[in-house]
């Protein structure tokens, strides 16, 4: 299994969840164009004759392909639905905002609210987004608030920040920015 990646790009979430689950793989560091993606983007995770392009893709089917390493729940349990629903919202409605303000552009402040509102009460009480254990979908959602915490977005968010610390202070996560 290959990952090609660059430092502080969307490649940090397949890599996280390639040392969450503790498989072999190779870090491919890409300083340019990568022939791989359509884009000529990283990251592109190629495993055998699967070659995916989309960190969100990439970090649902690693979670999926080691079923055993449970960071999924089983397609089969009632947790499996919001799994993807917080996976997923994540990526459409958190980032979305989020590089707005990283880019300077025209942020929706009411709507960036909203959102912000919506995970806090969730995550308020909760180890992990999902169920009673930590999966790919607080993997991708942790990404994301952490870049939120770095543009000061979280700074009058008392419920998000413990739940976005005990992600962060995962030893895969350290592992996984490291280059």
């Amino acid at each position: 299994m290959k990952l090609h990646a660059a430092p502080r790009t969307r490649a940090v979430r397949p890599r996280w969840i390639l040392e969450e689950l503790e498989v072999p793989y190779e870090l491919v560091k890409t300083d340019g164009p990568n022939p791989l993606h359509p884009l000529g983007e990283v990251p592109v995770l190629v495993d055998g004759d699967v070659t995916l392009f989309e960190s969100p893709a990439m970090c649902l089917y690693l979670a999926d392909r080691f079923p055993e390493k449970k960071l999924a729940p089983a397609i089969d349990s009632p947790d499996r639905g919001p799994y993807l629903q917080w996976l997923l919202f994540a990526e459409t409605h958190l980032e979305s905002l989020v590089l707005d303000v990283y880019r300077g552009a025209q942020v929706d402040h009411a709507r960036l609210k909203l959102v912000l509102d919506v995970i806090e009460a969730r995550v308020r009480a909760r180890s992990f987004v999902v169920g009673d254990a930590f999966t790919a979908a607080d993997v991708v959602l942790a990404s994301i608030l952490h870049l939120a915490n770095t543009l000061k977005l979280l700074e009058d968010r008392p419920g998000l920040l413990p739940y976005l610390r005990r992600q962060v202070e995962r030893p895969a996560i350290r592992r996984a920015v490291t280059y």
